[in-house]
């Protein structure tokens, strides 16, 4: 019976969109397969546009980083309104309502629900998390999906259907322990961490820099959930290391950094991306986080003054600043010019968004990163993102963090051969 549907389910959309062996003829004669229809968009209003549907797979109800995925999903939404209210791409304006699923940050809730949608999408706009997004990477290999991740890990630098921003966090924690050798005079690192690709990563970084260093090095592994912090607590109390990069949620960042400080530790966190949410700031750890905490982070937060931050302030103009908006609406800017390009080549089929993504040498992200990122043609050691930034907690900023170290390379990541993901 699910054969069945399945197949049936398939043929639906061929008929809407071609069937990717033989891709249909759209408007202005652009070839497209799936997830591209003549037929207007549901609700966007302009009857004489087709529609692109994307995707968005993201932990949005009791996951780790509900509190980040909510924002980056609605700023997403906001980010295609406002290429929608602006012309639509080739005669076709983009969906990403139609398709958003909750994957509670479980790898097999993420496929499946990958699963429910992937016949009628052409790209995903987002996948949040990477060990939920690396479940559905040879699925993507195989259909050639191009899928914009909501994560840093850097595998995503060595896979051509993944358009990711920004550093990843194995450079961000290489240039956060720079950072803390140079500026805080730290001698001991420790990395404490989530596995998988995420925290792995990290600690990848952060070993690497630590001993290019001649710092020490220690690494914990720790489990989501307020109370499987023991461990961690404990390793950091006794070993006392001058610095912690910490790769975790907001709720178990709050639980190690308090707990710890109550114990006495008196040394440095940063934490890396996903680790900072506004919030933190009203739980009983905020006196230790203002105390012993900085963020690290791959671009600017809410307030900063670029064009690409006003264009997103001024499309959400009512919500309580989060940098999960910010993140949401860069990350969307590269699969923007990889749909624009596919479009002036006259194939906006899974295969030809893929070729577009392969001639992008750069990106327009209005001011969001520095120039020259979104480089996707060419060798992952000359395309990826080596700069970073420090923030520090602050009530009084809009994010809850302001600007302490701009966008920066440290020694080890710019020495650094980006051959292979870190944690490898």
């Amino acid at each position: 019976m699910l054969v069945l549907f399945s197949a049936l389910a398939l043929t639906a959309v061929a008929c809407r969109g071609g069937d990717g062996a033989a891709p249909a003829e759209g408007k202005g004669g652009v070839k497209v397969d799936f997830g591209v229809t003549s037929e207007a968009c549901p609700q966007t209003g302009h009857s004489d546009r087709g529609c692109i549907y994307l995707g968005s797979i993201s932990d949005l109800t009791e996951g780790p980083f509900k509190t980040l995925a909510v924002p980056i999903t609605d700023a997403q939404k906001a980010f295609w309104k406002r290429v929608n209210d602006q012309g639509g791409i080739g005669g076709y304006d983009v969906d990403v309502t139609s398709y958003v699923k909750d994957n509670k940050y479980n790898p097999q809730i993420h496929n499946q629900v990958y699963q429910e949608i992937k016949g009628k999408i052409l790209a995903l706009a987002q996948t949040l998390g990477s060990p939920t997004t690396a479940a559905i990477l040879p699925d993507l290999e195989n259909t050639q999906m191009v899928s914009v991740p909501a994560s840093w890990t850097s595998l995503w630098g060595h896979e051509e259907v993944v358009l990711e921003s920004g550093t990843n966090y194995c450079l961000e924690s290489m240039n956060s322990v720079d950072y803390a050798v140079e500026k805080l005079g730290v001698k001991s690192v420790m990395a404490v961490h989530l596995p998988g690709d995420y925290g792995d990563d990290a600690a990848a970084g952060a070993k690497i820099a630590a001993e290019k260093r001649g710092a020490t090095f220690s690494s914990v592994v720790t489990q989501t959930g307020q109370d499987n912090q023991g461990g961690a607590i404990d390793a950091i109390v006794s070993g006392k290391p001058d610095l912690v990069i910490l790769t975790t949620g907001p709720t178990d960042a709050a639980v190690i950094i308090g707990q710890t400080a109550a114990r006495g530790y008196k040394g440095k966190f940063i934490g890396t991306s996903p680790t900072w949410n506004p919030g933190l700031l009203k739980s009983p750890a905020a006196p230790a986080i203002k105390a012993l905490y900085f963020q690290s982070a791959p671009w600017k937060a809410w307030a900063t003054d670029t064009p690409g931050h006003k264009a997103m302030r001024d499309a959400l103009p009512s919500v309580t600043p989060n940098d999960g908006y910010t993140a949401g609406w860069v990350w969307s800017y590269p699969l923007k010019a990889a749909l624009e390009k596919a479009v002036a080549n006259k194939d906006l089929t899974r295969a030809g968004l893929l070729n577009a993504v392969r001639q992008l040498d750069k990106v327009d992200y209005e001011g969001m990163l520095p120039s020259g990122a979104g480089k996707f043609s060419g060798s992952p050691n000359d395309g990826v993102v080596r700069q970073s930034l420090i923030y520090k907690p602050d009530d009084a900023a809009p994010t809850g963090v302001t600007l302490v170290e701009d966008f920066f390379v440290g020694s080890t990541a710019k020495d650094y051969k980006f051959e292979k993901p870190c944690y490898q």
